[in-house]
């Protein structure tokens, strides 16, 4: 396994981190989220990612019950949590960002995940009704708590990062380490474009999700839409919409001809792709299955198969690298 720094922090995070949405506490048995995470961290991975609003809650305890049974050394492994939409409650004060709802959801986190602190806390979305400054102040104090050792965001733009790092210097708070965005082969402009800046003169740190694109960068879509799969997924309708066309299965198909032609899948291209980004942190994993995950864990070994000339080959067929602005 390969270690990354986590943004300007000296936190080392696994290169391949394992991801419970969706799956933990919902689609797949206890058992086997057991088994996935024994996998994972007997393979290296160390960084074990969450939030209140999985499963509402349940995935948090069932992870929680994993890591109590397993007893492994708390040094040893990264876990979060992520804050904004509550655990299912929806009364004023139990969704959002205000200092309240933060304070009573990392507690309720660290109930649930059977744990004395949590090592990233991220805010899930940027709240428009909160201040940041009072969002920035709340992460502080959690802090100094011990209750958290960094914070970071999820889908906030780099105006919003700025913003909170403008007021952690003003105020001498500690500012947001890491921001979990999406990032995939279809997915690049904030990772590429917006966040260039941020990672240049702030050093941020990130734990990228839906590296596969939410399975569509697999061979199981080459065809025609199978099922039982996360897209057809009842209530996630609008991340088919905004995953799946036509357009994008052609280009899948010539992704998937061109990974045979290196003698690898187009999964394990996909991820080693997002890998090859020096900005990504770590790349989180989702699995159903054992297989899926052992599978997966491979691409690492794909990594400096793509040359320059591969990646030419890449940009050929997705026609969509971002252009970054002309100033």
């Amino acid at each position: 396994m390969e270690y990354r720094r986590l943004g300007n922090s000296g936190l080392q995070l696994s290169a391949f981190s394992l991801g419970s949405w969706l799956t933990f506490g919902k689609q797949i048995k206890d058992s086997t989220a057991e088994k996935l995470m024994v996998y994972a961290y007997e393979n290296g991975i160390n960084f074990f990612d969450n939030a209140e609003i999985y499963a509402r809650g349940q995935s948090e305890i069932v992870m929680g019950k994993i890591l109590k049974k397993l007893k492994w050394d708390r040094s040893s492994y990264i876990v979060s949590s992520k804050v904004f939409f509550g655990d299912g409650r929806k009364a004023p004060n139990q969704t959002g960002l205000s200092r309240k709802h933060i304070f009573e959801a990392c507690d309720d986190a660290l109930k649930r995940l059977q744990v004395d602190y949590l090592d990233l806390y991220f805010c899930h979305r940027p709240d428009k009704n909160t201040p940041i400054l009072e969002t920035v102040w709340a992460m502080n104090h959690l802090i100094q708590q011990g209750k958290i050792l960094y914070w970071g965001t999820s889908e906030w733009s780099a105006q919003e990062i700025m913003e909170a790092h403008m007021y952690a210097r003003e105020y001498r708070l500690i500012g947001p380490t890491m921001e979990q965005p999406q990032y995939n082969m279809f997915h690049r402009d904030k990772m590429e474009v917006e966040y260039s800046q941020i990672f240049k003169n702030i050093g941020l740190g990130t734990t990228i999700w839906s590296p596969l694109a939410s399975g569509i960068l697999t061979p199981k879509y080459l065809d025609k839409f199978p099922k039982g799969t996360r897209l057809g997924m009842e209530g996630l309708e609008w991340l088919k919409e905004a995953t799946y066309s036509e357009e994008r299965i052609i280009k899948v198909r010539k992704l998937n001809h061109l990974a045979l032609e290196m003698n690898t899948s187009l999964p394990k291209l996909a991820l080693a792709w997002c890998l090859k980004n020096p900005n990504v942190s770590t790349v989180i994993l989702g699995a159903s299955k054992l297989a899926h995950l052992k599978e997966n864990i491979k691409a690492l070994v794909v990594v400096e198969k793509i040359t320059p000339e591969i990646v030419e080959h890449i940009e050929n067929i997705l026609q969509n690298k971002p252009i970054p602005p002309m100033f």
